[in-house]
């Protein structure tokens, strides 16, 4: 017999299986981990991150301990899900995005979306509340909304601007992976479509933003102008001025648990 046999927990925080949905002839992987409480807890990670990454599990091993449930995709060419990745754009993946929360969400739920996934979580709220769907939260670590017309168009060198021309792509060196960052002219043309740094944004929830102030990838600052566009919303700023772009540390993520059941409270007790 096995040790997770002989221990509830270890089976209650076991990894969840992944699961395959079609979203436009791309095999979408999803973990999806079911719970009897609300809120439930819907994860966004970032451009090349996935669902197995340290926030997204320690995420759902709190869901796991607490009885919530949690969601988590890899967009196409992320991940375990098909796809290529340099066909990927913002509404391509947000698309992805809907399509997994409308098969698997049920009741009310806390967006987390940690850098790109933080632009998908605002354009996802705009989405659902047309259809009177709004989330019960949002959660944005080191958001990066807009990153494409925000953060790399401005600071395009010559020979990237040849490159997004001639090859319709463009290389960057990664601080994080061996691999190079690539950005397509698709994915800086989609952008455009899907900016919401523009006007208001109005989620029509609460919004707690986590934000570092050392983090490189997407200034401080970024997140500083996202308040300005929440003007409706009930926002929540905190900055950890030693954190970085990933806040993954062991403090950063008792911040990330500490600030979802805070929400998990408020959404719970009536006012």
């Amino acid at each position: 017999m096995s040790d997770m046999a002989n221990n509830p927990q270890a089976e209650l925080l076991a990894e969840r299986p992944v699961e395959f949905i079609d979203v436009n002839g791309a095999r979408i992987a999803v973990r999806n981990r079911p719970g009897d409480r609300e809120p439930g807890i819907v994860w966004l990670g970032g451009y090349r991150s996935d669902m197995l990454g340290t926030k997204a599990v320690a995420l759902d091993q709190w869901a796991g301990r607490t009885g919530h449930s949690a969601l988590r995709l890899d967009y196409s060419g992320h991940g375990e899900s098909g796809g290529d990745f340099n066909e990927g754009t913002i509404s391509r993946w947000l698309e992805e995005s809907l399509a997994v929360y409308h098969r698997f969400a049920r009741g009310t739920q806390i967006l987390v979306g940690s850098s790109m996934g933080g632009w998908i979580a605002l354009r996802m709220a705009q989405e659902l509340r047309k259809e009177g769907k709004s989330p019960a939260a949002i959660v944005l670590i080191a958001p990066a909304p807009d990153f494409t017309a925000a953060l790399v168009e401005p600071n395009l060198t010559e020979a990237q601007k040849r490159d997004l021309e001639t090859r319709g792509y463009f290389e960057e060196p990664s601080e994080y992976s061996p691999s190079p960052y690539i950005y397509t002219r698709k994915l800086i043309e989609d952008g455009r479509q899907n900016l919401v740094l523009k006007g208001i944004i109005e989620t029509g929830c609460p919004v707690h933003i986590l934000q570092g102030m050392q983090d490189e990838a997407v200034p401080y600052q970024h997140a500083l102008t996202l308040v300005e566009h929440l003007p409706v919303d009930d926002v929540t700023l905190t900055l950890v001025r030693d954190g970085d772009h990933r806040l993954s540390r062991p403090q950063d993520l008792d911040l990330l648990i500490r600030t979802v059941e805070g929400l998990v409270t408020r959404i719970s007790t009536p006012s």
